[in-house]
């Protein structure tokens, strides 16, 4: 079920806060989200604020937390109808294949003493890639590794990657016995 937290039918439902030194309020819980890394909830708690120096007002202030880490249940309190989102299942490809890497590529500039320009292609993702260098496109990581003097890291999977699309997908095969 996926609802919004804008649904005027929705009255947000007592939830426990832990707070940083440990001690526990009671908040309120108006939306829970599924994220790839785990859920979250939007709770609010209880605060005053001075709109003014002399004034005083009650007000909350609403955040996204991990329950695992920072919320407790209110015994008694029913959950069902929080207005919850959900990721979308995975595709059966995506399921077969796994995660997708990043299809962006970096250049990381060697320099070079002989008068030409050494480099190498990584994957965005790569340990080994320049931090802060610009992003490249497939055309663009093509475009690079197609110049002397710049390989593909065999770290990151960009000379697994990028390598049969620069040199074509049947290089590799000849003297194979395969007959084609």
């Amino acid at each position: 079920m996926t609802t919004s937290p804008d649904e005027p039918e929705f009255e947000p439902v007592p939830i426990r806060v832990v707070l940083p030194d440990g001690q526990e309020i009671v908040g309120r819980l108006y939306a829970r989200r599924q994220l790839p890394e785990g859920w979250v909830y939007l709770v609010s708690v209880p605060v005053y604020w001075n709109p003014t120096d002399e004034h005083v007002e009650p007000a909350e202030y609403r955040m996204w937390l991990r329950p695992q880490d920072h919320l407790k249940p209110v015994e008694g309190t029913l959950y069902d109808s929080v207005p919850t989102e959900r990721m979308e299942p995975p595709s059966i490809a995506q399921k077969i294949l796994g995660p997708r890497r990043p299809s962006r590529w970096v250049l990381e500039n060697l320099g070079g003493r002989t008068g030409r320009s050494q480099a190498v292609v990584h994957a965005v993702d790569c340990a080994e890639a320049p931090k802060g260098a610009p992003l490249l496109s497939l055309d663009q990581a093509l475009d690079a590794a197609a110049r002397p003097g710049t390989r593909l890291c065999s770290l990151c999977g960009a000379a697994q990657e990028v390598g049969p699309v620069l040199r074509g997908f049947d290089a590799g095969f000849e003297g194979d016995g395969l007959d084609r």
